[in-house]
């Protein structure tokens, strides 16, 4: 997983159904609205007058290490008597494959056990306790990250039992063989409703023929072959190889004093294994030239997948800069509001789908860049096409200083939503903290917009999209290549 956070500038992409009546509405309706015109409404709104610059304060962010060596971001938030944990390691579903050959899903199942029995209570014990504290406590393995993640009161009565159920966990799990087998046969069910998902089988599809042999190309869930394989030695393997101190980085937020924080990060990392750090995953190789894939579903509707590779996470600040550019003319030509380019010609004029966007997900190494969309099967071709024709007109046109304005503004003013709550503090603190992002990222992020240029902008989208060289899934009844073909 790739994840995304309010102020990585990230949106999932999500396709979209729609029937052809709903299509014929959104065509009618938009016709008779001219998107140029101002709203008259606005010029009586007197209080837009006097609205002063936005100010925004960001959390302060302490940094410490454990003793173990774990690199902790500390923000204390007194407001509210809760403790939210975010820790991380860098040993996500790419890494199933360096615990055995072709073992896809042990990270995913390693996450699914680790809240299924401790060596001092089993599945039914563990779970009485996290409902009697009124706790969360859960952990999720992605393509490139493991997460183990706990929300807890801040009084010691319920932290301190909570912090050592978090530890148990971690260091004294039993994967118990019966629960395995268990889970492995609920996997197996879900792998195979997968096969009734068009938007799983675009996915998957886009993911293999994009990466190739890279790790990140298999599914984190695992596969059909390789699920019933795995085996309790595979999860004590990647236990005691990856959910280690040097492969691990800590996020707390809530109501702690510094030192209380200092201490609690003790509590959580002193009985991780030291270990090694992960081995660095090695770069994908880009496309050479377009590909196009059609799987066959019985369906009214195609599921439609276009994209390439995208970029890793940026953390020096020329490339952080780079992609603030390319999320701010990428939000004009494939955000998922209705001011986008996509979205107004794809859906609002020519009612081809309810909903088209795309998406850059940057990871540890090079993520996808996908958009998006499901039209009717025999508008598939046609939908392609007029999207790939407002992509190469917004790369040869560029974007214009109206549109960059108005996304430059709804990003400085949705920016304090990141700080919201504390789970939202956590998880930006999180990430950061993973990807080993300095402080700059979060305190010069309305700086970066600010000093965002046109040319910039449009030459950054020239330079990362290349449309022609395109990866392209459909999922549908009718090839929509081939039926052009026999024209």
């Amino acid at each position: 997983m790739s994840m995304g956070i309010a102020i990585g500038l990230v949106t999932l992409t999500l396709p979209a159904y729609a029937d052809s009546a709903g299509a014929t509405d959104a065509r009618a309706s938009s016709a008779a609205i001219d998107a140029n015109a101002p709203i008259a409404a606005l010029s009586k709104l007197s209080s837009l007058d006097n609205v002063k610059p936005l100010q925004v304060t960001v959390p302060n962010v302490e940094h410490f290490k454990t003793t173990a060596g774990v690199p902790v971001s500390f923000v204390r938030a007194a407001a509210l008597p809760i403790v939210d944990i975010d820790l991380r390691f860098n040993a996500g579903s790419a890494r199933d494959g360096d615990v055995r050959s072709e073992g896809f899903g042990i990270a995913n199942m390693t996450a699914t056990m680790l809240t299924q029995g401790t060596q001092s209570l089993d599945e039914n014990e563990f779970t009485r306790a996290v409902e009697t504290l009124g706790i969360n406590l859960s952990s999720g393995a992605y393509k490139d990250m493991f997460i183990v993640s706990l929300r807890s009161l801040s009084d010691d009565k319920h932290l301190l039992p909570a912090v050592d159920l978090m530890t148990q966990m971690l260091t004294k799990p039993t994967f118990d063989p019966e629960i395995l087998a268990r889970n492995k046969a609920r996997l197996l069910v879900g792998l195979q409703q997968q096969k009734q998902d068009p938007s799983s089988l675009a996915s998957l599809a886009f993911s293999q023929a994009l990466y190739g042999k890279h790790p990140y190309a298999h599914p984190s869930s695992g596969t059909l072959e390789s699920v019933p394989s795995i085996v309790r030695k595979d999860l004590t393997d990647f236990q005691k190889n990856y959910l280690v101190a040097a492969n691990a980085s800590l996020a707390m937020t809530g109501n702690l004093t510094l030192v209380q924080a200092k201490a609690l990060a003790e509590e959580v990392t002193a009985n991780l294994p030291i270990g090694k750090a992960a081995a660095v995953l090695p770069e994908p190789k880009t496309l050479d030239k377009a590909q196009r894939i059609h799987i066959p579903f019985p369906s009214s509707q195609t599921t439609v997948l276009m994209g390439q590779l995208g970029d890793k996470r940026a953390t020096d600040p020329k490339a952080q800069q780079q992609q603030t550019n390319f999320a701010i003319g990428n939000d004009v030509l494939a955000g998922g509001d209705f001011n986008a380019r996509l979205m107004t010609e794809i859906r609002q004029n020519l009612g081809y789908t309810y909903g088209i966007s795309g998406s850059m997900s940057p990871m540890l190494a090079r993520g996808p860049y996908q958009i998006g969309f499901a039209t009717r099967n025999d508008k598939a071709r046609a939908a392609i096409d007029a999207s790939l024709d407002v992509i190469n007109d917004t790369l040869d046109q560029g974007i214009t200083s109206a549109e960059m304005r108005l996304t430059t503004d709804n990003l400085k003013n949705s920016f304090p939503m990141s700080f919201a709550s504390n789970a939202g503090i956590n998880s930006l603190l999180g990430m950061m903290n993973f990807y080993q992002l300095p402080d700059s990222y979060l305190t010069d992020y309305v700086n970066r917009i600010d000093r965002v240029q046109l040319a910039g902008v449009n030459q950054t989208m020239r330079d990362t999209l290349k449309p022609d060289k395109f990866l392209i899934v459909t999922v549908g009844q009718d090839d929509p290549w081939q039926k052009n073909a026999d024209k």
